[in-house]
């Protein structure tokens, strides 16, 4: 059932500005039945919320000792959420200029929006676009040269 887990979300990135709170992304060969994860996972701790948005995605959250500590982000392998959040994390990893860039917006949207998870999340959405966008691409182009697909001077 579980096909990957992966550490995603800013801690994944050396240096990046972060909360402390580890990201972790379970992928998994089938989404249903739900009962199938679900229930383990709320015997370790996590609690199940289930995203009304995103049938791609369930989402969980553990704390220790009081505070949040751990999203745990359950998705179908292969889905557009799982390479979606891979790409980015991958693309923050080998551009430090756009890790920099993305800690410098955080900051930004952590003042204007200190109490309000949901508007900092969504502000953020036209930047994690871009990049995973420029990801494809890159990731395209680099596999279309390795083909000979590409065109010559």
């Amino acid at each position: 059932m579980v096909t990957r887990i992966d550490h995603v979300g800013s801690t994944a990135v050396a240096g990046l500005a972060a909360k402390p709170i580890v990201d972790i992304q379970l992928s998994l060969s089938a989404m249903r039945p739900r009962e199938a994860y679900v229930e383990p996972l709320s015997a370790l701790g996590y609690r199940w919320v289930l995203d009304p948005w995103d049938v791609e995605h369930e989402y969980f959250s553990r704390d220790v000792d009081g505070e949040r500590s751990f999203h745990l982000h359950v998705c179908a392998a292969g889905s557009q959420w799982e390479r979606r959040h891979l790409a980015f994390r991958d693309w923050l990893r080998t551009h430090p200029g756009d890790a920099s860039a993305y800690a410098a917006l955080k900051r930004q949207l952590a003042d204007a929006h200190p109490n309000d998870t949901l508007s900092y999340t969504e502000a953020k959405t036209d930047f994690i676009a871009r990049i995973v966008e420029r990801s494809w691409m890159d990731a395209t182009a680099s596999r279309d040269a390795g083909q000979g697909t590409g065109t010559r001077d």
